[in-house]
């Protein structure tokens, strides 16, 4: 059964993790795919078994923020907290694995932030 209204705290949740997955469900499809990604890309046979994780974060991009269910939430609580690590790591750690393992969680770390004033009005989030 559909909710109308999400909890104030799945609310806020559900922003941060789109915040924070600045990837489209196509674009994370595709990136899973390759393998540049490592271990958690989408295998070539379908029938195989796929990243649980990055196909629940593709299924959430999928889905209207009424029909999240608690999966969905403690998937979306770990995606932001795991980006959240990574983001935080000092510059001298950052390099292509870092941000192979960003892009795997949804989060690609050299697109630009389109809330950053550098992009300029009429700038939109994710959504």
């Amino acid at each position: 059964m559909a909710r109308e209204h999400l909890d104030p705290e799945t609310a806020e949740l559900w922003s941060e993790f789109h915040n924070t997955v600045n990837m489209s469900s196509e674009e994370l499809r595709r990136w899973l795919l390759t393998d540049a990604s490592g271990p958690d890309r989408f295998p070539a046979d379908p029938s195989m078994d796929v990243s649980p994780l990055g196909r629940r974060i593709v299924e959430i991009l999928d889905k209207r923020r009424v029909d999240i269910t608690g999966d969905d939430v403690d998937t979306m609580r770990q995606v932001v907290q795991r980006a959240g690590l990574l983001l935080a790591e000092p510059a001298d750690k950052r390099g292509e694995r870092w941000r192979h393992e960003l892009m795997t969680l949804g989060h690609d770390p050299l697109r630009p932030d389109p809330t950053s004033p550098e992009e300029g009005p009429g700038a939109e989030g994710p959504q």
